[in-house]
């Protein structure tokens, strides 16, 4: 199944906020050689790449002052492409019988994050409490892993409905879940803008969530900070994401939707839109075009 992708990232420090905390990435990750000498035509120090291998998407939402919470979603984003890079093997084999060590590479990529931050804090003192969320979805044509903490979310619209991908990690939705505090409250509760489930923020424990899916053509992804989850009601972000726009022209009104609201919170958007078209396919190669399952998001076991 062959189709265009059309994606895009935007950030905006929203109106009150002096300094932008959130970081996104979109990224497409490739194979490489580098050539450093050969009797070929090659020059020296050439390098060649292969087809994409797949597509990474994130974004990241500092917290613990200023210079804190931007230099904990910076560290975050450098510490998870790092380690990718590193492990790439893992994310070129995806095969249905080893997800559960696909979602054990996606965990300790989230340690790594951790122990990063953990060090920087150690370090300087005026850093201590920075952390960060970060909400990471990795692509491999038509399979969708989703890796994540914090309360930025990833929604996927499909047929006219949004479906929220994560869950969010605040104790008002914890309450919620065990049954203590009514859905409806969670809005107007102080209680939505505190995280049980962090990277740093000064505690050693860490529990990422990870989710699978199997997008198809017509699907929309949306991977955002609380910028715009926060201000801007589902139905609205859905009327966003209908609208036909490309994905850069979609970023740009959510931000704005936000931004009319009071823009309170630093507002970051990435948007990627599934497409019909004759462009190069999406997978990497002819084994990832495999049937596409009609069903929403599940975390993958463990």
């Amino acid at each position: 199944m062959k189709g265009k992708m059309d994606c895009f990232g935007l950030t905006d420090a929203g109106k009150e906020r002096q300094v932008n905390e959130d970081q996104f990435l979109i990224a497409d990750l490739n194979k490489s050689m580098l050539i450093r000498q050969t009797s070929l035509s090659h020059e020296t120090h050439t390098r060649l790449f292969g087809g994409s291998q797949g597509h990474l998407f994130l974004v990241a939402d500092g917290m613990g002052g200023q210079a804190g919470g931007k230099r904990a979603s910076g560290l975050a984003v450098g510490a998870l492409t790092r380690y990718l890079l590193n492990t790439m093997p893992w994310f070129f084999r995806l095969e249905e019988s080893r997800e559960s060590d696909l979602a054990d590479e996606l965990k300790s990529a989230l340690e790594e994050c951790q122990r990063s931050i953990e060090s920087a804090a150690a370090a300087d003192p005026e850093y201590r409490q920075m952390g960060t969320t970060l909400t990471m979805s990795y692509l491999l044509w038509p399979r969708l892993y989703v890796v994540h903490v914090g309360d930025s979310r990833c929604y996927l619209l499909r047929g006219g409905h949004l479906h929220q991908v994560t869950h969010d990690h605040t104790i008002a939705q914890r309450l919620v879940d065990q049954g203590t505090l009514a859905a409806e409250e969670v809005e107007g509760s102080h209680l939505s803008h505190l995280l049980w489930n962090c990277l740093g923020g000064g505690t050693h424990e860490l529990s990422p969530d990870v989710f699978k899916a199997d997008l198809q053509l017509g699907d929309i992804l949306l991977l955002c900070t609380d910028g715009l989850s926060k201000c801007v009601p589902e139905g609205e972000i859905t009327a966003h994401l209908q609208s036909g726009r490309s994905a850069q022209e979609t970023c740009q009104a959510l931000i704005d939707a936000a931004n009319a609201r009071g823009g309170p919170d630093n507002i970051t958007v990435v948007v990627v839109r599934f497409v019909e078209g004759v462009e190069e396919p999406m997978h990497a190669h002819e084994s990832a075009a495999v049937a596409v399952e009609t069903g929403m998001p599940q975390p993958v076991a463990h």
